[in-house]
């Protein structure tokens, strides 16, 4: 009897696990992945080259490491670790977004005659290229920030020449700790980081192009 019991007892309980692992997947069991775009603001017209200096650009697709460009968003619980939000993912590749934005802050700037998505087949006077090098979100010492660094550099479309090449690192504080908070920080910091690209490329391009008239 005592074995039919034990039997009956162990029917009953795989029975319950089996309906509480029902009901947790049909309650919420199963966490889909929320996405997130970054909104940079538009760049600002206040600096704008009245006619253009330079002669036409093409920008390459920005690269990035294999960590940015997985669809996680990055954060970074120490120097030597790199770690992932696994439900909170970029809804584009960020390395698409910091060229768009690069571009779009050159077609403000006035610089080029054109701006070009390079697609190696036209005839550009310069190329442009870059890396998105940090895009994460900082866990450090019980605060949290964010790191934005892009390098880009400049070159002769016929020859490879370097005309110009340069970095910028931004960080800055959420005003929050959440996801969306942390998503907006990045945003605010990579059009910082975009515009002091567009302006140190001017502080090159100029000069070159009034040595050469």
């Amino acid at each position: 009897m005592a074995a039919v019991l034990t039997g009956i007892s162990r029917n009953v309980l795989s029975l319950g696990l089996m309906i509480g692992l029902i009901a947790s997947t049909s309650c919420g069991g199963i966490h889909y992945p929320d996405y997130y775009a970054l909104n940079v603001p538009e760049p600002p017209l206040v600096h704008r080259i009245q006619s253009p200096v330079a002669g036409s650009v093409a920008v390459r697709e920005f690269r990035s490491p294999v960590f940015l460009r997985e669809g996680a968003i990055v954060y970074r619980p120490s120097d030597e670790q790199i770690a992932i939000y696994q439900y909170h993912r970029w809804a584009e590749d960020p390395r698409r977004a910091v060229t768009e934005l690069l571009m779009q802050d050159l077609q403000a700037s006035g610089l080029f005659r054109s701006v070009d998505v390079y697609d190696g087949r036209g005839s550009p006077d310069l190329v442009l290229s870059g890396t998105l090098e940090h895009l994460e979100e900082l866990d450090h010492a019980g605060t949290v920030s964010v790191q934005v660094t892009i390098s880009a550099r400049l070159v002769t479309a016929r020859t490879g020449e370097l005309v110009w090449q340069g970095t910028s690192s931004k960080t800055g504080t959420p005003d929050q700790r959440t996801i969306a908070a942390i998503v907006s920080e990045m945003s605010r910091q990579m059009g910082s980081a975009v515009e002091s690209l567009v302006s140190s490329m001017g502080n090159r391009v100029l000069p070159v192009s009034a040595a050469g008239q």
